[in-house]
């Protein structure tokens, strides 16, 4: 069997034409011709990429007469992995219009590759699909950024603290009122995070309708399996059955939120307070499975299976990069650091940085130094720019967030500052609806507009829409460090019944004040 012959072998089993072949390869259709009627051969350099891209060795390519070699062939296209099995989050050919996106963001020059980003991402799951997202994962990973574009947004902890604002922040506490103000931020985020967790996913065109339809508008409290009738359920596209509702608990069920205080409290418990990113990833391939893991969080837990270490974990075919992952896990780092925003902020860094660059790494760090501030005072404003003096005020989550401050500053209604954020992050996209900035946008106008009221504060995070559980969490969780379990009502307590259950290998079930305990602990130590 000559080259020619293989080709015309491979060519024909992808089902790609003449023109197709030589689209993919860089030559013209008439090239394509001739090396399959054998009227000239490729040269060295394209006889490797169609090797490399039909995963043929050059053996098998050009020897293709030897029997043993054409059976090598046959064997090893055979062996290919069920595409369609496979999770969107472990597919990065399935996320391309989110990487596109996601770098026009970074300000990365990649506007001439639109239209692949699109054609690709249309494409079904498959070897080929795959190869393309490969090739296109090698240009984004090679671009450079825009001359014009107006943010400095590092990785690296050093540069991250050359570019911030300093400003003057409390660090003394009362350490007899410290125990409580843990407990609260404790109890604050898992309430929090409950009565978002019963809505997470939905948009608010259903959303604000329902709550309108249960009384329940502007939210004052939880939503309840009881407001929902067999009429009020078919009148909505959100899956309301199988959801987690406050009166069918028995303490606070399994949420991903939840979890990674836990698990922190374990990496400290562990590894002490000089923990590495390293450490960070070992402890979450010891205590819990692939599945207990989303978007940015699923793709570095795969891609340390696969070999890659921090910080190459995050980058690697991470499309979701700078989303609210790590946002939602550097409370435990604040909470152990009262009085102390640079050090929990630092924590925040290397935890984040296993699974995220940029803004997503900030959204972490961010959320750890107000927890360590809120430890010290209750005014929020002082909590919210205390915790953006940790981050690079030449970033874009610096930017919108002390946009939101400001509106708050100027006077702008509750109704229009909400507005802004939905104007500004389309919440009907996965995109606009779980990155790091629209959400801490919507955490940083609930604490202002929320004005240190526990209920009306995580309500207000919640009924806007975006990640509903998120949100919910860590408005809570800053409200009751700020003012302790005593300023959380025993209506949002009570359910929890001191109970969170998790998926934590070896853990499960904690009872909350034991964690409280330990937390103090770690804080003495």
């Amino acid at each position: 069997m000559k080259i020619g012959i293989a080709i015309n072998k491979l060519r024909n089993e992808a089902k790609l034409t003449q023109a197709q072949f030589a689209e993919i390869f860089g030559v013209s259709q008439q090239s394509v011709q001739k090396w399959e009627s054998g009227l000239s051969t490729p040269d060295l350099e394209k006889i490797i990429l169609i090797s490399k891209y039909f995963d043929v060795s050059l053996d098998a390519l050009v020897l293709g007469n030897d029997t043993r070699v054409v059976e090598e062939m046959s064997k090893t296209r055979v062996i290919k992995p069920q595409y369609q099995n496979i999770h969107d989050w472990e597919f990065y050919s399935s996320n391309l219009l989110i990487e596109y996106q996601q770098s026009i963001e970074e300000g990365l020059d990649v506007e001439k590759y639109r239209d692949i980003f699109s054609s690709v991402s249309r494409l079904p799951k498959s070897e080929i699909k795959k190869k393309f997202g490969d090739i296109l994962f090698e240009i984004i990973a090679s671009a450079t950024t825009k001359k014009e574009y107006p943010y400095v947004e590092p990785s690296e902890i050093e540069k991250i603290k050359s570019l911030r604002n300093h400003v003057e922040v409390i660090r003394d506490y009362d350490e007899k009122a410290l125990e409580d103000k843990i407990h609260g931020a404790w109890m604050g985020r898992i309430c929090g995070c409950m009565l978002g967790k019963t809505v997470e996913g939905i948009r608010t065109n259903e959303l604000i309708p329902f709550l309108k339809e249960t009384n329940n508008y502007p939210m004052r409290r939880y939503i309840y399996r009881s407001d929902l009738t067999n009429e009020t359920i078919s009148k909505y596209k959100f899956g309301f059955m199988g959801r987690c509702y406050i009166d069918e608990i028995n303490g606070m069920p399994v949420d991903d939120d939840t979890n990674y205080v836990v698990l922190a409290q374990e990496l400290i418990q562990k590894y002490g307070k000089n923990f590495t990113s390293y450490d960070v990833a070992n402890v979450w391939l010891k205590y819990q499975g692939k599945d207990a893991y989303c978007t940015a969080e699923r793709v570095a837990y795969c891609n340390f299976v696969k070999g890659f270490a921090p910080p190459e974990s995050a980058v690697y075919k991470n499309p979701y990069r700078e989303w609210i992952g790590a946002q939602i896990r550097g409370d435990y780092f604040g909470y152990i650091n009262p009085g102390n925003p640079e050090l929990a902020a630092e924590m925040a860094w290397r935890d984040a940085s296993i699974s995220h660059i940029k803004n997503g790494i900030y959204g972490e760090m961010f959320v750890a130094a107000m927890l360590a501030i809120a430890a010290c005072t209750s005014n929020i404003e002082d909590i919210i720019l205390g915790g953006l003096a940790e981050i690079p005020s030449t970033s874009r989550l610096y930017e919108d967030v002390m946009h939101v401050v400001e509106i708050f500053k100027s006077g702008v209604s509750q109704q229009k500052c909400f507005e802004m954020i939905h104007d500004k992050y389309d919440e009907y996209t996965a995109h606009g609806w779980c990155h790091t900035i629209s959400n801490a946008m919507i955490v940083v106008a609930s604490l202002l507009y929320g004005k240190g009221d526990y209920g009306n504060s995580i309500c207000m995070a919640v009924e806007t829409g975006f990640d509903t559980d998120c949100n919910g969490a860590t408005v809570g969780s800053v409200l009751g460090m700020a003012n302790g379990i005593q300023s959380i009502p025993e209506y949002w307590t009570k359910p929890i019944n001191d109970t969170l259950h998790t998926s934590i290998f070896g853990i499960d079930t904690v009872k909350i004040s034991d964690c409280v305990k330990l937390t103090m602990e770690h804080i003495a130590k």
